[in-house]
């Protein structure tokens, strides 16, 4: 099978938020990538459905490790049903519809620092 996406994708957890006018989620990914997330929340998040995001991703520079604050927007592109999950019964995969090119860029580090064969190490600014 021949994997269409632009970005690579890891397994990996990052603390999240969701919000919109109405209410705000405070979950983890289960996946990531530069274009999106995967992430189980409480509630059934409608498709189209537009989020304010909030991730954080932890980053070292040298010895010393800090964590970045990437906000972004994002649009619910599916929506799972997952039945006796306990809290977290739904699965939600949202792209990314509006993140500034510097998060992309940590993004990526961060995705790359976790791949056995790093793929890209910046986006093309002409794709």
């Amino acid at each position: 099978m021949n994997d269409k996406r632009q970005y690579p994708r890891v397994e990996k957890s990052l603390s999240l938020k969701l919000s919109d006018a109405e209410f705000d989620i405070v979950t983890e990914t289960k996946n990531i990538s530069a274009s999106g997330v995967y992430c189980a929340v409480d509630k059934p998040l409608a498709p189209m459905t537009k989020l304010d995001m909030i991730i954080l991703i932890p980053m070292a520079k040298g010895a010393r490790k800090t964590v970045k604050k990437v906000h972004c927007q994002g649009v619910v592109v599916r929506n799972e049903h997952f039945k006796d999950d306990g809290k977290y019964a739904y699965r939600v995969g949202i792209y990314f519809s509006a993140i500034k090119e510097h998060d992309r860029k940590n993004l990526l580090t961060y995705i790359n620092s976790h791949l056995k064969s790093p793929q890209i190490l910046a986006p093309s600014l002409n794709a």
